[in-house]
């Protein structure tokens, strides 16, 4: 299959590849975010369900007013939300427990590895989506761009976390797809971002109800850190809605790795506007994952 779907127009194309790269956009932010509330609040279990909570009221009602304030179910599709929030919360959990042990570039590289490599293969394996020069070339550089990053010295008891980052962030990409492939009776994209939310809202605050009769030596949060959770929650929310309505024109195979690619590109040009300047290593890796997705768009072979 060509990048390009045949049986879809031009500009319909260009809509759902816009889609993504919108996306993109919002998973760069949410990093940013994320790594901002965990300087400010720690990395404890109660911090990390606390960010999941405060984003998902915020998410939710975005989501909500987004699908027109309705609300949508069926089995399948609140099971499938379920299983993506019992996922996420390890993802949140895992990503503040690495970002505490082992520095940014390194996380980002196993987050990112996982989130492009898994519902690559899945996409082939069990989708049957078609193997490619371009998809093959595009994955390799990008691989070679994120192992660019990399630094010397990293923590090595950190390992435990960042590959549970590699799973879950992949597991993400997965689910989503087995949601949007299934024969079963489902809601629309909205409406299962929607669940997804709410489900994520009431496990976290029955999560923080009950560990919040041990006292902790967690502060309680001050509106600054609620804003930033807020924000990465609203963006991650959107971001993921706005993939899934992708996922149902644009293969896996070709998705993921946009996203791999896109997110590391954003992530790397606002350090500009930031303290800390990218390295050459990180500018050259913006450079081959550019290459990989030029190749990606452009060889239709």
């Amino acid at each position: 299959m060509y990048l390009y779907n045949k049986e879809k127009t031009m500009e319909e194309n260009v809509v759902y590849h816009a889609i993504i790269i919108i996306s993109v956009l919002l998973f760069g932010a949410s990093f940013y975010f994320k790594d901002i509330y965990r300087q400010m609040r720690g990395n404890s279990f109660k911090i990390s369900i606390e960010f999941s909570f405060i984003g998902s009221i915020v998410g939710l009602i975005a989501l909500l007013i987004i699908n027109g304030i309705k609300f949508e179910y069926t089995l399948f599709s609140l099971i499938m939300a379920l299983i993506s929030t019992i996922n996420g919360f390890a993802f949140t959990y895992f990503s503040f427990k690495a970002l505490g042990r082992i520095n940014l570039s390194l996380y980002s590289i196993f987050s990112m590895l996982g989130g492009m490599m898994l519902p690559f293969l899945q996409g082939i394996i069990f989708f049957g989506e078609s193997i490619t020069f371009a998809k093959i070339i595009c994955v390799l550089l990008i691989t070679l761009a994120l192992l660019l990053t990399k630094e010397k010295g990293q923590n090595k008891k950190g390992s435990i976390y960042y590959t549970g980052v590699f799973v879950l962030n992949g597991m993400s990409g997965v689910l989503s797809k087995i949601f949007v492939s299934a024969p079963f009776e489902k809601v629309s994209s909205a409406g299962y971002s929607i669940l997804t939310a709410l489900c994520s809202l009431i496990l976290s605050l029955i999560i923080l109800l009950i560990i919040s009769r041990k006292k902790t030596d967690d502060e309680k949060p001050k509106p600054v850190s609620v804003i930033v959770g807020a924000m990465s929650g609203l963006v991650n929310r959107i971001g993921n809605f706005l993939l899934i309505i992708a996922l149902n024109h644009v293969d896996s195979s070709v998705q993921y790795p946009m996203v791999t690619g896109g997110v590391m590109i954003v992530s790397t040009l606002a350090c500009f506007f930031g303290e800390r300047k990218p390295s050459k290593k990180e500018v050259a890796s913006v450079i081959i994952s550019f290459i990989g997705l030029l190749i990606l768009f452009l060889v239709r072979t």
